[in-house]
Parts: C-alpha cells; sequence; structure tokens
C-alpha cells in the first residue's frame, strides 16, 4: 500500500519549522537563521520512499503583523492549512507556552485537521519537571493524534515522526517524481540562499528590510553565472550591506557562493548589486515583483 498526502508544518517564529524540513529531506530548501520570521514563503518540500510520498509545506511563522509583508506571510500560513491532510505543530520545547500558543492552539482548533504536537530542541531541556508542565499546557483541551519529542539539528526522533504520517495519511498517488525535493525553482532557492547570509552577516535591523530580486542565470559550459539584487529601504541600510570597502557585500557573496555551487553542481560567478526601494514591505507593486503575491 502506497501512502500519500500534504503535511503543514506550523508553528511561531524561530521554532526550527525549516531546520526540520531541510533534515527530513537531507538537504537544503529552506533557509534557515536564529532570528525570527525568516522564512517567507510557503515552501514544499517532498519526501519520497518505496510505501509513501509525504509533501511538506514549511509555512511563515505565525506573529502579529506589523506592514503588509507580514500581513502576507500569515496568509501563507493560513491559507496552507486549507489544502493539507495533516498538521504538526511544531514547539519550542525550550520555551514557555504564552499568548501566541494560545492563539495559534485556537486556530488548530478550527481548521479540525489531524495533528502531530511535536516537540523540537529537546536537546535544551534542563529541567524535565518544569518541561512537563509546560507541555500540559499545550496539551490541554486539543485533540490531537500523535505526541512526539524531537531534535531537528541532532536527527533526534524524526524517525519516529516519520512513522507517524505513515500511519495517518491515506492510501494515494505519487504526485511528483521520486528524486523531486521541492517544487520551488532554482532561481527562488538560489535567492533564498543569499537572503540567509544576509541573516547571518548584518545587524537586527537589516535582515526584515531585505529582499533578493534574482536579474538573471546564465548556465555556461564550465559554470554558472548569477545575477541578483538585494533590495532594502534606506540609505543607510545600504551602506552596512555594502560594508567598508565593500567587506560585507564581498562576504555575502563570498558565502552565498559556497551554497549555490552545491545547488547548481558548477562553479559560480556572483555579481550581487544593492539598491534601495523605500518602504517595499508595504508597496504592493514592489511585494508583487519580489514575489511576494497571495495567489488566493
Amino acid at each position: 500500500m502506497f501512502k500519500s498526502g500534504f503535511v503543514a508544518i506550523i508553528g511561531r517564529p524561530n521554532v526550527g519549522k525549516s531546520t526540520l524540513l531541510n533534515q527530513i529531506l537531507g538537504q537544503k530548501i529552506s533557509i534557515i537563521s536564529s532570528t525570527s520570521q525568516t522564512t517567507r514563503n510557503a515552501i514544499k518540500g517532498i519526501y519520497t520512499t518505496d510505501d509513501a510520498q509525504i509533501v511538506f509545506v514549511d509555512t511563515p511563522g505565525i506573529h502579529k503583523s506589523k506592514n503588509s509583508l507580514g500581513d502576507f506571510m500569515n496568509k501563507q500560513s493560513f491559507d496552507s492549512l486549507k489544502e493539507v491532510d495533516c498538521v504538526i505543530w511544531l514547539i519550542d520545547a525550550s520555551e514557555e507556552y504564552g499568548s501566541g500558543d494560545e492563539y495559534l492552539k485556537n486556530l488548530i482548533k478550527d481548521y479540525d485537521l489531524p495533528l502531530i504536537v511535536v516537540f523540537n530542541k529537546m536537546d535544551l531541556i534542563t529541567d524535565n519537571n518544569k518541561f512537563e508542565e509546560n507541555k500540559n499546557l499545550f496539551l490541554n483541551d486539543l485533540n490531537y493524534e500523535k505526541v512526539e519529542y524531537i531534535s531537528s539539528t541532532n536527527n533526534q526522533n524524526i524517525d519516529l515522526l516519520l512513522n507517524d504520517l505513515k500511519e495517518i495519511l491515506d492510501e494515494g498517488p505519487q504526485y511528483y517524481d521520486a528524486d523531486q525535493v521541492t517544487d520551488v525553482y532554482e532561481r527562488f532557492i538560489i535567492s533564498e540562499i543569499i537572503r540567509e547570509k544576509i541573516f547571518y552577516l548584518t545587524k537586527e535591523e537589516v535582515p526584515h528590510s531585505v529582499a533578493v530580486e534574482i536579474e538573471e542565470i546564465k548556465e555556461l559550459d564550465d559554470k554558472v553565472e548569477v545575477y541578483a539584487c538585494i533590495v532594502c529601504e534606506k540609505e543607510s541600510q545600504k551602506k552596512i550591506l555594502i560594508g567598508e570597502k565593500a567587506s560585507m557585500i564581498k562576504n555575502i557573496k563570498k558565502f552565498s557562493k559556497i551554497d549555490i555551487k552545491k545547488l547548481m553542481q558548477k562553479p559560480i560567478y556572483l555579481e550581487i548589486f544593492v539598491k534601495v526601494d523605500k518602504d517595499w514591505r508595504n508597496n504592493k507593486t514592489s511585494l508583487n515583483r519580489l514575489g511576494y503575491k497571495n495567489s488566493r
């Protein structure tokens, strides 16, 4: 019997959704950062074995929106719940239950879908009694199929989670080719790789204010040429992104090329420009151009 279905991974910002998906797939398709609200688009990751195909939807962290980009990110998460067969509620086990978790719990109840509650970052737990008290707050008055305790970074118990999903999902078709791991194009993944490096290398204010636009990709016999543009909101941010004597932009290029080379399997020539588009996160035209467009 071949099982298949779509599974949404939801949770608050920075609980490890992208890390979990990348770990399941064995490669990076979703960017990772210690900064919250890194993921902006709902990204599908496709896990296929001889007896199952599970299509995961990595969603942006649900949060209190401050601009049109935040509205887009929340809508991506909410819309994902309309099109799946099961939900993983991923929780940072080291964080205490709060009002944001209560909001998310009530949202999950409204959709009435099979639910697996997954406590992530179990390797960070130092007080088991405190964790048990906190866990009960999450699980109280909630209908769920399974509870799992994992560490995405250490690959702890992820096999148990996958087995749970195979039990819950119904018999179904293979939606994608067995060797396909995502439904997004290389152009999108490259833009996300560059944005990830900006998160790692720049100050707190800058990452949330930038987008990356891939202007051209040339696949030649001996190399791949990528021409990208970092869009920010202020001249002061542009100066940070370029850096003194272009030191920051050189580092962004240096670290981006490492991951892009792994993706494209060829040497990479990467050119990155920086431009200012004031208040682009609240500009509908700019949001659409940069790919933050809700289709529903």
